[in-house]
């Protein structure tokens, strides 16, 4: 990362962060990673990021169908 930068994984939206953590679980079952009492560290770098991947996805989509008037 550049020297200087900031990154933060802050919850912009006050109360999402528990929604958030349940989704995330969710897409994980859904790929079929067995996370164990929030653990991840059994998990490779690979997993992880492709549950993040779809997290991000999926939250595109729902955003689309939002402006789209909520037509599916």
């Amino acid at each position: 990362m550049a020297q200087g930068s900031t990154t933060s994984n802050r919850v912009l939206v006050q109360g999402a962060a528990q929604q958030l953590d349940q989704f995330k679980y969710e897409i994980a079952s859904e790929l079929g990673l067995n996370v164990q009492s929030g653990y991840w560290g059994d998990l490779p770098a690979r997993q992880c990021g492709a549950v993040g991947g779809q997290m991000v996805r999926r939250m595109i989509q729902i955003a689309e169908q939002q402006l789209a008037g909520g037509r599916h």
